[in-house]
C-alpha cells in the first residue's frame, strides 16, 4: 500500500511514518517546514518528502491519505483531496486499524509524565528481551529512536495523547488504541484550546476505559480526584491503584534514589540519574505495568538503574564555567512545579534560574498563566520570554502575571536580549532550566556560547 501522509514531521506523524515503512508499505509524505532532525531520520529510511501542501502532490496518487491533525479545513491539498472524494484517513486510526490490531497494546497517557513513563516502559521490556515495538513522544538515548515496529513481536508501548485525532473526528487519540495494558498516570486541566473544561477531558478517559478488556489491567495513582471520576463511571478491567501504602508504592532514599515496595515487601532499589518524586511515580508504573506482561519487579527495577532518561527531560544540554544548562519541555505548571521540585532536593541551595517560554496553546491563551508565580516559586531567578506578536504571541502580559515574583522575575520580547540578561545573571554553581514545548529558536546553544564567550 501507498501512503501519503500529510504533516509528517511532527512527533506522532514522523514516528507513525517510520512504522508504516517497516510494515512494508511505501511512504511519501508532506509538510510545512520539512527540515531536520526529523527530515533526515525520515528520508534515511527511503521516505520522501515534499515541502508543502500543494495540489499538485494528488497526482503521487496513493491507495490512501494520512491526515495529520496540523491540517485543517482551507489546507490546499486536503480540500483537493475531499473535492476529488478520494480515500483518507487519521494517522491513529490508520494505527489502530492497520498496526496495532493483533497486539499487546500498553497505553499510557495522563496530562504529566506520558513520554517518560513510555519510554521507561519500553527500556524495561527492552532489557528484558520482550523486544517492544513503540510510539512514542521524545527519543531515549538507549532506544535511539521514537518509533520501532516488528510484525513478528507483539508488545506495543504507546504514548496515549488525549489531544484531538484529526479535523475531522475530534475523538481524543487514544480511543483508537484499544489497550490491554493502560497507564493512566495523573489528570487535570490542558488544551484549553479544544476542551472547554476537565470535565470534557474525563468523558476522553472514560471512552478510554471502555475499550480496555476485562482481562487488562487499569493503573492509576491512589489520589487522582478527576482519575477517581473517570474509574467511578465505569473500569471493567482490573484496576490497581499505585502509591498506597498497603500496596505498590516508593520511599525515598536520597535525591537520586528510592526503594520500591509492595506493601510491606522491600522489592529493589533504583538508583538513577532522575530526581523528583514525579519520576518516582512514572517508575512504578512502569514496573506494574512491565509485570503485567510478565516482567518481574527484579528485572524492571535493575532495568530502570540504566535508565538515563528522556531528550527534553531535564536533559543536561552542557556545562560553562560551572554554570549547568538543562533542556526541559515543562509547559504546564504542574510540571513546571515538579520539575523545579525535583531539582532543588538535589542541588540544596544552589541557584535555580527558570527560563520559560509558555509556548502551548494553553499557555499562550493564558488559561493556566494565574498559576505561574506559584509553579516557579522554587527558582532564585525567572527570565519569562513572550513574543508580542505572530504565532507565538501571548495573550497576557508576563510582568503582569509574575509581578508577584517580584526583582526574581523578568520578561523579554527578543532572544538576544534575552540571553545577554541570563548571561549577565548567571554565576559559577548556577543551574538554569530552559523551559519550552518549543524550539525556543535555539537558546540552548545561544547561551551556552555566550556564557563560553563571558569573563571567568
Amino acid at each position: 500500500m501507498h501512503l501519503h501522509i500529510l504533516g509528517i514531521c511532527g512527533t506522532f506523524m514522523g514516528g507513525l511514518a517510520l512504522i508504516a515503512r517497516a510494515a512494508g508499505h511505501r511512504v511519501t509524505g508532506c509538510d510545512m517546514g520539512v527540515y531536520p532532525p526529523m527530515s533526515t531520520q525520515l528520508e534515511e529510511q527511503g521516505i520522501e518528502l515534499i515541502e508543502g501542501f500543494g495540489p499538485e502532490q494528488l497526482a503521487l496518487k496513493p491507495d490512501l491519505f494520512v491526515i495529520g491533525n496540523v491540517v485543517s479545513r482551507g489546507n490546499p491539498l486536503m480540500e483537493a483531496i475531499l473535492d476529488a472524494g478520494l480515500p483518507y484517513t487519521s494517522g491513529p486510526q490508520w494505527l489502530g486499524e492497520f498496526i496495532l490490531q493483533g497486539q499487546h497494546v500498553l497505553a499510557v497517557g495522563g496530562t504529566h509524565g506520558k513520554t517518560t513513563t513510555s519510554s521507561m516502559l519500553a527500556w524495561i521490556l527492552h532489557c528484558a528481551g520482550k523486544k517492544p515495538n513503540f510510539l512514542i513522544g521524545g527519543v531515549a538515548p538507549g532506544l535511539e529512536v521514537s518509533a520501532r515496529f516488528e510484525a513478528a513481536h507483539t508488545l506495543f508501548v504507546i504514548e496515549a495523547d488525549e489531544y484531538d485525532t484529526a479535523f475531522f473526528d475530534k475523538r481524543s487519540k487514544f480511543v483508537h488504541y484499544r489497550p490491554r495494558t493502560a497507564i493512566l498516570n495523573n489528570l487535570e486541566y490542558d488544551h484549553a484550546d479544544i476542551f472547554p473544561d476537565l470535565a470534557a477531558i474525563e468523558t476522553q478517559f472514560h471512552h478510554l476505559l471502555r475499550t480496555v478488556p476485562r482481562t487488562g489491567l487499569v493503573i492509576t495513582p491512589h489520589q487522582d480526584e478527576a482519575l477517581a471520576r473517570v474509574i467511578g463511571r465505569g473500569c471493567w478491567a482490573e484496576h490497581t491503584a499505585i502509591n498506597v501504602a498497603e500496596g505498590w508504592h516508593t520511599q525515598t532514599c536520597d535525591a537520586v534514589s528510592f526503594d520500591v515496595l509492595n506493601g510491606s515487601q522491600t522489592l529493589g532499589t533504583v538508583a538513577w540519574s532522575l530526581t523528583g518524586a514525579h519520576n518516582q511515580h512514572n517508575a512504578l508504573a512502569a514496573i506494574v505495568a512491565a509485570q503485567h506482561v510478565g516482567v518481574v519487579p527484579a528485572t524492571s527495577i535493575a532495568a530502570l538503574c540504566t535508565f538515563s532518561g528522556v531528550k527534553r527531560r531535564m536533559e543536561l544540554r552542557g556545562t560553562v564555567r560551572n554554570i549547568t544548562v538543562y533542556d526541559d519541555f515543562a509547559h504546564h505548571p504542574t510540571a513546571i512545579a515538579t520539575t523545579l521540585a525535583g531539582l532543588r532536593a538535589q542541588i540544596g541551595k544552589q541557584r535555580i534560574l527558570a527560563v520559560l517560554e509558555p509556548r502551548s496553546n494553553t499557555m499562550k491563551l493564558g488559561t493556566m498563566a494565574a498559576r505561574l508565580p506559584l509553579a516557579l516559586a522554587e527558582a532564585d531567578l525567572v527570565f519569562c520570554y513572550g513574543q508580542r506578536e505572530g504565532k507565538q504571541a501571548l495573550g497576557w502580559d508576563p510582568a503582569e502575571v509574575l509581578a508577584s515574583l517580584g526583582s526574581r522575575m523578568q520578561a523579554h520580547h527578543e532572544i538576544d536580549t534575552l540571553v545577554h540578561a541570563i548571561q549577565r545573571a548567571a554565576q559559577p554553581g548556577d543551574h538554569i532550566v530552559i523551559m519550552s514545548n518549543g524550539g525556543f529558536a535555539g537558546v540552548h546553544g545561544r547561551l551556552l556560547e555566550a556564557l563560553a564567550a563571558s569573563p571567568a
